[in-house]
């Protein structure tokens, strides 16, 4: 696999400790945003996690017309590189349309391509040739052996700095599954896997106009993604997820996750040592 340097200080490697992207899934304040990614960081520095903070400047995939989406890339962007400047955190933020991309890219060190969009050749595209790292949801709709077909087309511009991530597959209406051997697919492309635990265990539209999920499952997928071996885990944590604008049904509470993390260290450190 190859090594993903995200910063000078911040990388993802083989058989080392899996990094966490985490943060609130949309901005919603300044204050709120800084106050989560200075929590998570003091926490994955006592962990010894690679941390990159995540958080949305838009939402554009709602299930209502009336879903609160984010504060807007102007300010969106402005508020993540607050949080960059004063933590020293690398950023990872969504793009949803091929114009945003070189904007995006001049605060976020990585772009994240939503799983609704990730077969959009032109969205990655323009993502890849950024030069920024890529982090590409699997559809819910894909095979984990079609998520190649992804890879080559950011490949295509050169840019090789690369990471796919499994968040989940249809499973009948409002429901997901993971099938862990997914995650070993995608292994071969020579790529970072990254395991979205917290969308993983959503029920898209489960609530008519919003969606739901189950949290209590994340920490049991979080913890199986790892014996089955990934490098990075992605996780959005708010301090009262019940009042989040969005994914209140799956987001970790903040206070909780360094308790979670823990957890996932045993079994992070049990599979590498043994490799």
């Amino acid at each position: 696999m190859k090594t993903i340097n995200i910063t000078d200080t911040v990388s993802i490697k083989e058989n080392s400790r899996f990094a966490l992207l985490a943060g609130p899934c949309a901005i919603e304040s300044e204050e709120m945003t800084i106050e989560v990614a200075s929590e998570l960081k003091n926490i994955c520095s006592r962990l010894e996690i690679p941390f990159i903070f995540k958080s949305s400047f838009d939402k554009a995939n709602r299930t209502s017309v009336t879903s609160p989406r984010g504060v807007g890339m102007e300010r969106g962007l402005q508020i993540l590189q607050k949080v960059k400047e004063k933590l020293n955190v690398p950023i990872v933020t969504d793009v949803h349309e091929s114009w945003q991309c070189p904007i995006v890219a001049e605060v976020a060190d990585i772009l994240q391509i939503p799983a609704f969009l990730c077969r959009q050749t032109d969205l990655l595209v323009a993502a890849a040739e950024t030069g920024r790292v890529i982090n590409v949801k699997k559809g819910q709709f894909l095979a984990p052996w079609d998520m190649f077909n992804v890879v080559e087309k950011l490949r295509s511009t050169g840019n090789d700095r690369i990471m796919v991530c499994e968040r989940g597959s249809s499973f009948g209406y409002n429901n997901l599954v993971v099938d862990m051997t997914g995650l070993i697919e995608m292994r071969q492309f020579g790529v970072p896997v990254v395991f979205d635990a917290t969308h993983s265990v959503q029920k898209p539209g489960g609530k008519g106009s919003i969606t739901g999920g189950n949290r209590e499952m994340v920490p049991h997928l979080m913890r199986a993604a790892l014996a089955v071996g990934v490098d990075a885990i992605f996780a959005e944590v708010h301090p009262d997820p019940d009042k989040a604008f969005s994914d209140a049904a799956n987001q970790l509470k903040l206070s909780e996750i360094e308790n979670i993390l823990q957890r996932a260290i045993e079994i992070d450190n049990i599979i590498k040592s043994n490799k």
